[in-house]
């Protein structure tokens, strides 16, 4: 499909605008993939909240000048290239990271997030940490723990002055 200009010029802002609300684009290689494997990838990422597409590298190259990211390496726009916008980092990491074990065609480039550029294996590594749901339980219940820890350490003195009270009222008796 030809694009005039005008269209090119707008698709490249509109993708520059996605990326900097969604914060997080996931650069990959998709040659050799059928479309059907495409569909199973989109359907993957709907979850962890990223679109997944493929753009010409121009109008990428474009939308990461006018989103005003810097450092991206050249290599990125050589060849056909897909991208996964926004979602959890983890999230997508791992989605994508999970179908490349299943499907080898799809080659995970770089990943760019918050100002910091990520490479293939720092990548792979983002999968393993967790999403930010899955890390913010665990931290919950760590907090929990400690607080329920005290709660028991401070009811102790008085628990215990409870049974000496009924240890003295049952002499008693």
């Amino acid at each position: 499909m030809n694009l005039t200009k005008d269209q090119k010029k707008q698709k490249s802002q509109d993708l520059a605008s996605e990326i900097t609300t969604g914060g997080t684009v996931f650069f990959t290689a998709y040659q050799g993939l059928k479309f059907t494997e495409m569909e199973a990838v989109r359907q993957a990422l709907n979850p962890a909240g990223a679109k997944f597409r493929v753009e010409r590298n121009a109008i990428v190259e474009h939308a990461i000048s006018q989103a005003k990211i810097e450092g991206a390496d050249t290599k990125l726009f050589q060849g056909p290239t897909a991208i996964a916008v926004g979602g959890d980092i983890a999230a997508v990491a791992k989605a994508l990271v999970d179908f490349q074990k299943k499907n080898a065609a799809l080659k995970l480039r770089a990943c760019y997030s918050e100002g910091v550029w990520y490479n293939e294996d720092q990548v792979k590594q983002l999968a393993t940490i967790g999403t930010k749901e899955e890390n913010l339980s665990k931290l919950a219940g760590a907090l929990y723990s400690v607080v329920a820890q005290s709660a028991q350490v401070l009811q102790a003195p008085i628990r215990d002055f409870a049974y000496v009270i009924k240890a003295v009222e049952d002499k008693q008796k």
